[in-house]
């Protein structure tokens, strides 16, 4: 904790002149050193801009590139847009669920996965889609899933 606090601190100086205006480009560099923004990083920030907690966290929620949890080893990002969910998002989503045995923004017990559900990841024509750790599987069914997964357990056990 003590040790965040100063990575924190180090982030900051960073931005010496920073005004609200500007709060994106901190919030995306204390995501970028932590991998997902805590409520003292939060707290931190609205000290340092003069602005109250709720604001800064209001602002963050707004965007779907924060995150507030502490993400997996292997990030799995499903598409549930439009076209992928047309396409069987749900049942893939179910299967991931079922697999990892984690719902929509939690993370296994062991650190390994977090399952995030988001409404376009920008591939509409490979639908359904998702993604780990930036690496994009199209057209997916349920059993090529299943080995996704178990390719990165796999690679996990190494």
């Amino acid at each position: 904790m003590a040790d965040d606090t100063a990575r924190i601190e180090e982030i900051l100086q960073r931005f010496p002149q920073i005004k609200r205006n500007a709060l994106i480009p901190l919030l995306q560099a204390v995501q970028d050193e932590f991998g997902y923004i805590s409520e003292q990083a939060i707290s931190r920030i609205g000290t340092h801009l003069s602005l109250p907690s709720s604001k800064v966290y209001g602002l963050a929620t707004f965007y779907n590139q924060f995150s507030f949890s502490p993400r997996g080893y292997y990030h799995v990002v499903l598409c549930n847009g439009t076209s992928c969910h047309m396409a069987g998002s749900g049942e893939l989503l179910n299967e991931i669920s079922k697999l990892l045995e984690i719902e929509d923004g939690q993370t296994t017990r062991d650190g390994l996965f977090s399952l995030e559900v988001q409404s376009c990841i920008g591939a509409c024509g490979q639908s359904p889609v998702m993604s780990v750790n930036g690496e994009y599987y199209s057209r997916l069914t349920v059993k090529e899933v299943r080995e996704i997964i178990k390719q990165y357990r796999e690679d996990a056990d190494r």
